[in-house]
């Protein structure tokens, strides 16, 4: 199936990574955007968005620059951890958001890896799983 995915300008991919709704039109991109196979990618470049400002600041801050940037380093990995730990989520409620069910994106991204789940499945069966034999 090939949809019409209306990208949006900058100015709106910026208000979309803070967490905005995108125009209607957009609605096939949204989709695109959270389950594509660089979805993960795309997730921590929003993520980023959110967060270079307040880490920008601190650099300003006045203090010594190892105390900065150990200040915004810590601050990066907590907010990464966070971002990626509830990133299935977020996804989610973007896609909420504009207008599919929930569950949408968790199910696109099964459907696309299904036939590799069900080959990686079967060589674990054949590993793994072989049926005992009885010793005589």
């Amino acid at each position: 199936m090939n949809l019409v995915k209306t990208r949006p300008n900058p100015v709106q991919w910026l208000w979309y990574a803070l967490g905005g709704r995108l125009p209607d039109r957009c609605r096939e991109w949204v989709l695109h955007d959270t389950t594509s196979r660089s979805w993960i990618w795309r997730h921590a470049a929003r993520s980023t968005v959110l967060m270079a400002p307040l880490m920008a600041v601190w650099l300003l801050l006045p203090a010594p620059i190892l105390l900065r940037l150990a200040l915004v380093l810590m601050a990066g990995l907590v907010g990464y951890f966070y971002s990626f730990v509830y990133m299935e989520e977020a996804a989610e409620n973007r896609l909420a958001k504009h207008g599919y069910p929930r569950g949408t994106g968790k199910r696109v991204r099964a459907e696309a890896h299904r036939d590799e789940d069900e080959a990686a499945l079967a060589r674990y069966i054949a590993q793994y799983r072989r049926p005992e034999q009885n010793e005589s």
